[in-house]
C-alpha cells in the first residue's frame, strides 16, 4: 500500500465522515453492549411477569443499565491539544475552542448519547460557590496561601495584583454585582460555540496591558465558572459515555486542582495528554502525582503532536522510553499504556481535507506509516488510514477495554446478581401460587409478623453496618493522624540534623512522598476494611432472611439461594496528588529559607507551615474521601436489603393468595407459561457465569 499516494491524492469527504470513522473505531464498545442484552432480556421478563413491587425493582435495574455512562476524564500539559484531541474523540471536530488563547478554563463534562434526546443539545454551566471565590479573592487561591505560608511576598503581592486585575475584568464583563451570580446554574435547551466560549474560554493574559481583544461575549462567564456540562446526541457510539475535558493543574492561581482531582475521582479512567515535544519530565511532577494514586490499569498515556516530530519512526520510541523511565522514578503507573497519535492528522480524516495537511506533517505521516502497527495493508480509503495513524482508533479500544473489564464489569456483576435474586423470588412465587390453589397450606407465619420481622432485620443489619463503618473510619482517622505526626517530626528532626551538619547557607530539600505513601497504604487498608464490613454484613443479612424463608414456608433452607452484591469499589484517594509546599523547588523555597535565622526558627516555621499544607490533604481523605466511601457503602448494602425484603414479601403473599386470587391475577394456564418465561430468563442470566 503506496500511503503517500493515497493521501496527497485524497478528495474532500462527506459530511458523515467523522460519524463513519467513529463508529469504526467502538467495536470492541459495541461488543460490551452486545454482551448486556441477555441481562436486559432476563429484565423485561421479570418487568413483564412481575408483581407492583417487583415490576418496580426491575424497571429500576433496567434504568440503572440503559443509564450506565462510563466516565473518561481528560488531563494534560498546556499547548499538548488536549482539546483537539477530545473535540475528535466525540466526533464533533470544531465543537470545543481549542486556541491556544483563551483556553479551557474549567472542567467541561461532553455527555454522548446513542438515541436522540429532547432537545437535540443542551448545557449546564454552574459557578463557583461563594466559599470557593471568596478563598480566591481573599488569598489568592492555593497559589497565593503557598506563597503566604512560605513568606514569598513578592510573588504574593503580584498574586494579589492578578486577582484585583480578574475581578476587575469580571465586574466590566458582567457588572458591579457580578458575585451575585456564584452559587448559580446557567441551563439552556441548546449549545453553539458562541455559548460554550462564553462560560468557558478565559483569555485572561495578566502580562498584557492593552485592552482585552476577545469578543464582548467570548469569556464573559469564564472567570466564575466552575464547570460546564454539554449533552448531545451521537448515533455512532453504542453506549452513553461522558468525556470530561479539564484544564488541568496549571491554572494560574491552582483554583481548578481540585477540580481536576475530583473529576479524576469520580472518573474510572483517566487519559494524561502529552506533547511529543515536552512528552513527561521531572518539570511535569504535578501530572505524575495526580495520577499516582489511580491504578495503572485506569490510565492511559496518550502523546500527541507526533506530526510535528522530524522523524516519529525513530522518536517515538525514544519518547516512550523516556515516559517509562520518568514514571518509574517518580512512581508513576507502572503499566499505563501509551498511545502515540496526532489530533491534528484525527481532524483531518474527519473534515476530509487531507491534502490541505502542511508539508511537514504529510512527511512525518509517512514516515510514521512505515512502522505503525496494525495499519491495514490493503485499506486504500485515504481517511481511515489517516484516523488510524491518527492514534484515536487504539485510544478507543484501550478505553474500550478498560470500561469493559471495570466500571462495565461491575455495573454488569451487581445487577446480574439482584436480577437472579428477582427471577428466583418470582418463581418460588409462582410455586407457592401453585399450591394455595389446590388448598396446600404454605404459608406458616402471619404476613404481619413477617413484615414486623423484616422491619427489625433492616434496623439491625443497617445499623449494625453503619455502627461498624463509624469504628472502621475511627480506626482510619488514628491512623493517618499518626502518620502525619511522625512525617513531621522526622522531617522537623531531618532538617535540625541538616543545620547542625551544614549550617544555614546550605538550602535544604525534604520529599512528602513518604507521606503520601503512608496515607496511601492507610486509605487502601481503610477500603478493604470497608468491602470487608460489608461483605460481612452482607452474609449475616442473607442468613437472617434464609431463616425467615424457611420459618415462612417450611422449605429446606437450601432452596433460598440468595446471590450476595459485590462490595462497592474503593475510590482511588487522588486528593493525594495536591500540591503543597515541599513540591515547590526555586525561587519560593528559597525566600523561605533565607527568611528565617537560628534553628528554633527553622524548626518552629518549617513544622507550622508544613503541617498547615498537609492538615488539607488529612481532612479531606477524612471528611470527602472516607466519608463517600462510607456513605456509598452503606447505600448499595441499603438497596440490596430493601430488594431481598420485598422480595420474601412478595413471595408470602402469594403463599397466603386464595384460590379465586389466584385465578384473577395469573389465570389457569399462565403458571405453566410464566415458568417457561423464567427459565429462559435463568438461561440468559446463565451466560455470566462463564
Amino acid at each position: 500500500m503506496n500511503v503517500e499516494t493515497s493521501i496527497t491524492g485524497a478528495a474532500v469527504a462527506d459530511s458523515g465522515l467523522p460519524q463513519q470513522l467513529l463508529q469504526a473505531s467502538l467495536g470492541k464498545l459495541d461488543a460490551f453492549c452486545d454482551s448486556l442484552r441477555p441481562l436486559d432480556k432476563a429484565l423485561r421478563i421479570a418487568a413483564k411477569l412481575g408483581d407492583e413491587d417487583t415490576q418496580k425493582i426491575a424497571n429500576r435495574l433496567i434504568a440503572q443499565l440503559d443509564k450506565l455512562e462510563p466516565s473518561v476524564t481528560m488531563i494534560g500539559q498546556i499547548k499538548s491539544g488536549k482539546t483537539s484531541l477530545v473535540n475528535c474523540m466525540i466526533g464533533w471536530p470544531d465543537l470545543l475552542p481549542a486556541d491556544v488563547n483563551p483556553w479551557t478554563s474549567v472542567v467541561t463534562s461532553l455527555h454522548l448519547s446513542p438515541v436522540e434526546l429532547t432537545p437535540p443539545t443542551s448545557a449546564k454551566f454552574n459557578f463557583f460557590e461563594q466559599d470557593e471565590w471568596d478563598r480566591l479573592v481573599g488569598g489568592g487561591g492555593r497559589i497565593g496561601e503557598l506563597a503566604d505560608r512560605a513568606g514569598a511576598d513578592d510573588e504574593l503581592e503580584k498574586i494579589k495584583a492578578q486577582v484585583e486585575q480578574m475581578r476587575e475584568k469580571s465586574r466590566a464583563r458582567l457588572g458591579r454585582k457580578f458575585e451575585m451570580l456564584l452559587g448559580q446554574e446557567h441551563d439552556y435547551g441548546y449549545f453553539d460555540q458562541d455559548l460554550i466560549e462564553r462560560y468557558v474560554c478565559l483569555g485572561d493574559d495578566f502580562e498584557d496591558t492593552e485592552p482585552d481583544a476577545t469578543s464582548a461575549t467570548q469569556g464573559r462567564f469564564a472567570d466564575i465558572t466552575r464547570s460546564a456540562d454539554l449533552f448531545f446526541h451521537q448515533p455512532a457510539i453504542p453506549m452513553r459515555l461522558c468525556i470530561r475535558d479539564t484544564p488541568g493543574v496549571n491554572d494560574t492561581f491552582m483554583m481548578r486542582e481540585q477540580i481536576t482531582i475530583r473529576s479524576i475521582r469520580d472518573s474510572r479512567i483517566c487519559v494524561v495528554v502529552l506533547s511529543a515535544h515536552q512528552a513527561l519530565s521531572s518539570t511535569d511532577l504535578a501530572l505524575i502525582r495526580l495520577i499516582s494514586n489511580v491504578k495503572s490499569r485506569d490510565v492511559t498515556i496518550f502523546v500527541n503532536r507526533i506530526d510535528e516530530l522530524s522523524d516519529p519512526a525513530k522518536q517515538v520510541p525514544q519518547i516512550r522510553a523516556s515516559i517509562v523511565e520518568t514514571l518509574a522514578k517518580h512512581d508513576g503507573p507502572a503499566d499505563a499504556r501509551i498511545i502515540f497519535g496526532s489530533a491534528l492528522w484525527a481532524q483531518n480524516a474527519a473534515s476530509g481535507q487531507l491534502s490541505s495537511l502542511p508539508e511537514a506533517s504529510q512527511e512525518a505521516l509517512f514516515n510514521w506509516a512505515e512502522v505503525a502497527e496494525n495499519l491495514v495493508a490493503d485499506e486504500e480509503n485515504p481517511s481511515t488510514i489517516l484516523w488510524h495513524l491518527s492514534g484515536v482508533p487504539a485510544l478507543y479500544e484501550t478505553l474500550a477495554e478498560r470500561i469493559t473489564q471495570g466500571v462495565g464489569a461491575e455495573v454488569t456483576s451487581q445487577i446480574v446478581a439482584s436480577t437472579r435474586n428477582l427471577i428466583n423470588g418470582m418463581q418460588l412465587s409462582d410455586n407457592l401460587s401453585a399450591k394455595a390453589e389446590v388448598g396446600e397450606t404454605t404459608i406458616h407465619l402471619g404476613t404481619e409478623e413477617i413484615a414486623t420481622r423484616l422491619g427489625a432485620l433492616q434496623n439491625q443489619t443497617v445499623e449494625g453496618l453503619r455502627q461498624e463503618l463509624i469504628s472502621v473510619q475511627a480506626a482510619f482517622d488514628a491512623r493517618i493522624d499518626r502518620a502525619h505526626e511522625s512525617f513531621l517530626e522526622r522531617a522537623t528532626e531531618a532538617l535540625i540534623s541538616h543545620l547542625e551538619k551544614y549550617g544555614e547557607q546550605s538550602i535544604w530539600e525534604y520529599s512528602p512522598s513518604g507521606l503520601r505513601m503512608l496515607l496511601s497504604s492507610s486509605y487502601k487498608l481503610f477500603g478493604k476494611k470497608c468491602q470487608s464490613a460489608f461483605s460481612a454484613q452482607v452474609g449475616a443479612a442473607i442468613t437472617e432472611l434464609t431463616e425467615l424463608y424457611h420459618q415462612s414456608l417450611q422449605l429446606p433452607r437450601d432452596l433460598f439461594d440468595i446471590k450476595a452484591p459485590p462490595a462497592p469499589r474503593v475510590p482511588p484517594p487522588v486528593s493525594l496528588g495536591q500540591t503543597i509546599a515541599l513540591d515547590l523547588k526555586g525561587g519560593w523555597w528559597k525566600s523561605w529559607w533565607f527568611r528565617r535565622r537560628g534553628f528554633q526558627a527553622f524548626a518552629t516555621n518549617f513544622n507550622e507551615l508544613i503541617k498547615a499544607e498537609t492538615e488539607s490533604i488529612v481532612a479531606d481523605l477524612k471528611q470527602d474521601q472516607a466519608q463517600a466511601m462510607r456513605e456509598a457503602t452503606l447505600s448499595c448494602f441499603q438497596s440490596f436489603l430493601s430488594e431481598q425484603c420485598a422480595i420474601l414479601q412478595s413471595a408470602t403473599e402469594s403463599a397466603s393468595a386464595s384460590p379465586e386470587k389466584i385465578d384473577g391475577i395469573f389465570g389457569r394456564s399462565s403458571l405453566v407459561e410464566r415458568e417457561k418465561e423464567l427459565r429462559e430468563a435463568h438461561k440468559q442470566l446463565d451466560t455470566y457465569n462463564k
